[in-house]
């Protein structure tokens, strides 16, 4: 009986230590995925100014595709429980990036070009540098107070302008839908119905607004709670 306890406790340790070590190398990544475009996107600005902003997309997207893309595995670590995160906001963040990116922008050349596409890029990284480099110590057992802080009240400010960015990149892409007709199609017989792809993106810019009102609110109950939490392991640790 007591070897059976040991072997379960051992198992436990091991599974722990295996998903925190997994956690770990996906946060590193994503860390270094997002500093490199954070600070890419800097030094280019620095370097060649409002010149820079234009071919943004150019230079970084294929590197913002592929940690977007790569960020879906959050769901899964909620999911399974390896990850403390509501799943509903987490869901909807990651969603409205995929269509923001890969729907919006990637889809139109003509959207790939505008400032606005480089003000986006911005304020999604500097928040995931921030909290990728949080989660990356906190899976380590390492916190500081002045990173801790600054990862639960930075998307206070940044979040509602990434959401006037986001709104503003669907406005702007709505004349190529409507000329280019892309994503608009219809429906064979005996269905015969049109789907008018740039009616989809108006409702779906409202749905923006009041997904920012319920997200809001969700995230600040979430950081209340994953401050706590986060409080409670610094304090068992010291």
């Amino acid at each position: 009986m007591h070897f059976g306890f040991a072997y379960l406790l051992y198992c436990s340790c091991l599974y722990s230590c295996t998903m925190n070590t997994y956690l770990f190398i996906y946060y590193l990544i994503q860390f270094c995925g997002h500093s490199w475009i954070f600070t890419n996107m800097i030094i280019r600005f620095l370097s060649f100014g409002k010149d820079s902003l234009a071919d943004t997309f150019y230079s970084i997207g294929l590197v913002m595709r592929l940690c977007q893309s790569l960020s879906i595995l959050e769901l899964l670590h909620i999911l399974v429980g390896i990850e403390e995160n509501r799943f509903l906001p987490r869901f909807l963040q990651i969603t409205e990036r995929i269509i923001i990116l890969f729907v919006v922008i990637t889809s139109q050349e003509e959207v790939q070009g505008k400032y606005i596409v480089c003000v986006l890029f911005f304020l999604w990284n500097l928040l995931d540098v921030v909290r990728y480099t949080y989660c990356m110590l906190s899976v380590s057992g390492t916190y500081y107070g002045a990173l801790t802080w600054l990862n639960y009240t930075l998307w206070i400010p940044v979040y509602p302008l990434s959401i006037l960015a986001k709104a503003f990149a669907i406005y702007e892409s709505l004349p190529y839908f409507e000329s280019f007709g892309t994503y608009s199609t219809k429906l064979p017989f005996p269905v015969a119905l049109s789907i008018y792809f740039p009616y989809i993106l108006k409702l779906y810019l409202a749905m923006l607004f009041v997904g920012k009102i319920f997200l809001s609110c969700e995230q600040d109950l979430n950081a209340t709670v994953l401050e706590f939490a986060s409080l409670r392991r610094q304090k068992s640790n010291q």
